[in-house]
Formats: structure tokens, sequence, C-alpha cells
């Protein structure tokens, strides 16, 4: 659902997603904090979300740590969250303040259907449509810029929000640090298993090679 509105379906913007994934899964370093940091921060500051998804980038993030590629997890987790809380209160001040302007635009009436199904969550849930949008890709981009112009007060909206960020935030990281981690363990395993069962062929084959020499001995 939000992958038609943060970079579609064609696919052009599908191999620009793979291109940008392959790229931070290359990272290493405090690299890593400022590139997931700005795309989760820019996925929920701009109207329309951002190239990358921010749980991709998050689980990424979290990939990269458990490979020990000078990544510290606690960090990253902190750096994940602030990203989220803090774009998601730009994302809520633009539309506070530039609300009626940005619904005119060209962008928002060519997605109006899905603007609609936004605000309509919005008033449905109330302010628990911050924390709850925060964990679906197309509310994430458009809740706080919604919740800005329907001028919901910041109070109410900082605490869901912050509430939000911070579970979405050490969720993705760790999920994906614990991908990295399981990962790490089967490869170990595979080249273990591998490694003996290379050592056991050879070591029949040494075995048959034996037997058959000294078989040919026996009957010279």
């Amino acid at each position: 659902m939000g992958a038609e509105i943060v970079y579609g379906g064609s696919d052009e913007r599908g191999v620009a997603m793979g291109s940008i994934t392959n790229w931070i899964a290359g990272l290493s370093g405090p690299l890593v904090y400022a590139v997931v940091a700005g795309l989760v921060f820019a996925e929920d500051a701009l109207f329309v979300g951002f190239v990358l998804p921010g749980e991709t980038a998050a689980v990424l993030g979290g990939t990269i740590a458990a490979a020990h590629r000078g990544v510290s997890l606690p960090v990253l987790i902190v750096v994940v969250v602030l990203a989220a809380i803090l774009g998601d209160t730009v994302g809520y001040s633009v539309g506070r303040r530039f609300g009626p302007a940005l619904l005119g635009t060209r962008a928002a009436v060519k997605h109006q259907a899905k603007l609609d199904k936004a605000r309509d969550f919005i008033r449905e849930k109330g302010p628990a449509a911050v924390f709850f949008g925060r964990f679906v890709a197309l509310f994430r981009a458009l809740v706080p810029t919604l919740s800005g112009i329907s001028h919901m007060p910041y109070g109410r909206f900082a605490v869901y929000n912050a509430a939000g960020g911070i579970i979405w935030g050490v969720g993705f990281t760790l999920l994906g640090f614990a991908a990295g981690a399981a990962y790490a363990r089967v490869e170990h395993l595979v080249g273990t298993v591998l490694a003996v069962v290379v050592g056991v062929l050879v070591a029949g084959a040494l075995g048959v090679w034996l037997w058959r020499r000294r078989r040919h001995e026996g009957q010279g």
C-alpha cells in the first residue's frame, strides 16, 4: 500500500530502490548512522514519502550492526528513533504552516484518494492515528502532515508521535540485527558442515587410493 506512493510500481523506481538498498548494505562506520537517519527522517518529513521506506533503512542498519562493521546497535537505535520522531515533527509543522497550499499542489491532487483515506483514518482514530500510522507505510508518510493540516493539538501529537517512533525504531532496528546475526550463524554453520563434508570425502578418497595401492602391491 505504501509502495504505491513512496516509490511506485514502475521498473525504474524499483531499480532505483534496489540500487540504494545495495549501496546502504555495503556501507560501514559512522556513515551508516547518517544515511539511515537521513532516509528515516526524509520519509516522515516529506509530504509524499521518499524513495526508500524508512523501515527498510532501519532494518538494513541493524543488519550492518550485526556484521560488526563499525556500527553500534544502541547508538543506531537512538539515531533511528530520533530521526523518526523529528521527521514526524517536521511533517506536522509543515502541514500546520502550509496546509492549504500543500493540498492544492499537483502531487496532492494526483493522490487525492490516498489523502482522503489518511484523513478518514485520522478522524476515526484521533491522535492514536499518529501512533498506528507509524507502522503503515502509506500513513507514515501522510499522517504527520495531515495532523498539522487538521490542527491537531501539538501536545497530543507529540505524545503519540514519540511512543510510535520509539517502538517502531527499536523494533525494526532489532529485527535487522536479529536477521543479520542469524544469517552469520547460518553462514558459519554451512561453512563448517561443508568443510566436514569435504574432509570426509578427501579422507575417503585417500583411503580408497591406499587400499588399491596395497592390493596392487600384494598382487605384484
